[in-house]
């Protein structure tokens, strides 16, 4: 049943070309349940196909699964073939699990909105790119997915893109995103020139000794560590554009103006996580480039620190959760660095997990809000939406690394690690875990604590009544809507929890935040059911060799920071607002994007302008323009002695013999 990991691909592009060609004819509801049932049974197939791979020995958990021959040139041969092996399942588990809840809460989320069938194409394309990228079994395929998730990112973040805001949204992800696949790029010719090949068998494969799983042909080898170094820094400039981290997280945060269902599919389960999957795949490269392992660590824990501040000062509900997710990355990009792949995909898989539950809930506060995404403009509204503030609390104790929920688990493997290779960069994470608590917790107490601010801030009806999901307020015929597809229930009522199709997906993902750290309780060496599956395909992983003594310190330590910094949090802003805490460099994202929006609209702008006039227009242009007129100037003088006149051409005969005699005579004269 192996050959159930074709299904899992196929079925989210049959969804995407089913409401592609007849979307505008099935229409809402319909047109979203054939994209959700499409993603649901690609989850369905996923844990076929593991369940499948769990009943072979650990060392034959791989199948090679081939479609069809891509590129047959002279020595470059390359398949679009799928790769299923213990990393890609644990990817399509995950990927196809969170995503199935986030389109089922989509059809809520985007009721009456007038692109809902444009939405569910762009929603099961993305989840096609996604599975692509994982399940390639070359570095040229995967690129295509890796390609197709920054395309529908695009579409998904500019959905709305009457809004000027959403629109340059789009075109800022789209660019910087391009600057990070020039890495991807320049890495496939060094590795082709290399090894020959860009197929991860051959490639990977002859890098390590025996047969591990997911390599399992080649003879062992090695690789120069200038050569390892230079393709893992520029695969890893791929990574930090498509997962947002130093200097190319800015993208990220402006990704919200897309419907709130894209921010948690962005955010939890797909393009975000692109980056970590692919340095994970290439750890036996990483073997040999210990510099590169220094800079990812490095980069991680400067993206989690800095984050980490900057969301401490969002007012913007989901603005805070964005900068929240450029910092959980870095924890990932920190394990991968230490050489602790499996935990870092553990606290991907979490972080999937509590991200997306809280992207949803939050979607659900705003649904009451009428569109209000101002958390200072909130507040009370645990008694009004029960259930939403149980799962978003879920949520919240999660990221703030409480046990018993995932992300204690998740963060302290991950941190343990850290200690192991550095007590200055786990000195960074660990005080960045309180301060994940200290930001998430005044995100709860604003929004579900203390005063009713919202009653005095909803805005009064605007011309027609607002009726629902997308609807529109008509005045002098443009769209007029705070955040179109938005459902906008009456002002004059109270909050209230979401529909069906909305709430189920949290209560879902509530129930994986508390439990999925059951996935491996590495700390307990008995249950770490993740590592022991993984093992096989990272031989070069880092052993954590601390003793248990050491590593319940450690918890302690950090999770005695994660409990002052939530304290702290709910302490300082359960009842007031504090803006003495919010010192402007932070809430200004530290000018960072101002300095870059200053280089790009400046320097880099007056340079591109004299390239393209001066050099190109001027200097290129003009010499091709140049010799294209001599040319045009020279024949139309020559053309002049082709007069069709018989005579002439006896004159110029005549002419011509008589200055070939003049020549003779002179030239035997002297």
């Amino acid at each position: 049943m192996v050959n159930a990991a074709y299904v899992v691909v196929a079925l989210p592009l049959l969804g995407f070309a089913t409401n592609l060609v007849f979307g505008r004819r099935l229409k809402e509801p319909l047109a979203g349940w054939v994209g959700t049932m499409a993603a649901v049974g690609s989850f369905v197939a996923a844990l076929i196909t593991w369940v499948t791979m769990l009943g072979k020995p650990a060392d034959q958990r791989v199948a090679n699964l081939n479609i069809f021959t891509w590129v047959p040139v002279a020595g470059l041969h390359v398949n679009a073939g799928l790769w299923v092996d213990p990393l890609s399942l644990t990817m399509i588990l995950f990927v196809t699990g969170v995503s199935s809840a986030i389109h089922l809460y989509s059809i809520g989320y985007m009721h009456r909105d007038p692109g809902f069938d444009r939405f569910f194409v762009y929603l099961n394309l993305f989840l096609f790119s996604m599975l692509v990228l994982v399940l390639a079994d070359n570095f040229l395929f995967s690129f295509l997915g890796w390609e197709g998730v920054g395309f529908c990112s695009y579409g998904l973040i500019g959905f709305w893109f009457q809004r000027e805001t959403a629109a340059v949204a789009a075109k800022k992800a789209f660019v910087t995103n391009r600057v990070g696949d020039v890495g991807f790029l320049i890495a496939m010719f060094l590795i082709f020139d290399h090894f020959g090949s860009l197929n991860y068998r051959n490639v990977l494969g002859t890098l390590v000794g025996g047969h591990p799983v997911g390599l399992m042909a080649g003879a062992p080898g090695a690789i120069p560590g200038s050569t390892a170094t230079a393709i893992t820094m520029l695969l890893f400039l791929g990574a930090v554009g498509k997962s947002a981290q130093i200097p190319l997280y800015i993208w990220l945060v402006d990704a919200m103006e897309g419907p709130t269902p894209i921010s948690a599919l962005i955010h939890a389960a797909t393009m975000v996580t692109a980056g970590v999957y692919l340095m994970s795949r290439v750890a036996p490269l990483l073997h040999y480039a210990h510099a590169t392992s220094w800079v990812i660590a490095s980069v991680g824990t400067g993206s989690a620190f800095l984050a980490a501040t900057i969301a401490a000062t969002q007012d913007d509900i989901k603005k805070c959760l964005a900068y929240s997710t450029v910092s959980q990355l870095g924890y990932m990009f920190m394990a991968v660095g230490a050489g602790d792949y499996a935990d870092g995909l553990f606290h991907m898989m979490t972080h999937a997990f509590f991200k997306a539950l809280l992207f949803l809930a939050a979607g659900a506060v705003i649904h009451a809000m009428a569109d209000n995404q101002d958390m200072k403009k909130m507040g009370g509204l645990a008694r009004f939406m029960p259930l939403t503030t149980i799962c978003f609390v879920a949520g919240w104790l999660a990221i703030s690394g409480i046990v018993p929920f995932a992300g204690f688990w998740s963060k302290d493997a991950v941190l343990d690690s850290v200690w192991q290779m550095n007590k200055v960069l786990w000195a960074i994470g660990a005080f960045t875990a309180g301060l994940t608590a200290y930001y998430m917790s005044r995100q709860v107490a604003l929004v579900f604590m203390g005063k009713a601010r919202w009653s005095e801030a909803r805005p009064e009806p605007v011309g027609a009544a607002v009726s629902g999901h997308g609807a529109s307020v008509h005045s002098g015929g443009d769209h007029e809507v705070s955040e179109p597809g938005l459902p906008a229930p009456s002002h004059a009522g109270t909050p209230h929890d979401a529909p069906w199709t909305m709430s189920l997906p949290l209560v879902l993902l509530a129930i994986a935040s508390l439990l999925g750290g059951g996935i491996n309780f590495s700390a307990f060496g008995h249950f770490d059911y993740l590592s022991r599956f993984l093992s096989p395909i990272f031989p070069y992983a880092t052993a954590i060799t601390l003793s248990s003594g050491t590593k319940w310190a450690l918890s302690l330590v950090t999770l005695a920071l994660c409990l002052g910094g939530l304290g702290l949090g709910l302490r300082t802003w359960r009842s007031a607002e504090h803006p003495a805490l919010e010192p402007v460099f932070l809430r200004r994202a530290w000018f960072w994007d101002a300095v870059v929006s200053a280089t790009v609209s400046g320097p880099l702008r007056a340079g591109a302008d004299a390239l393209a006039f001066v050099v190109d227009g001027r200097l290129v242009d003009g010499f091709v323009n140049g010799v294209a007129g001599t040319l045009a100037l020279s024949g139309r003088v020559v053309r002049k002695l082709q007069t069709g006149y018989l005579r002439t051409y006896a004159i110029g005969i005549g002419a011509g013999l008589i200055a070939f005699l003049a020549y003779i005579t002179f030239r035997v004269g002297s």
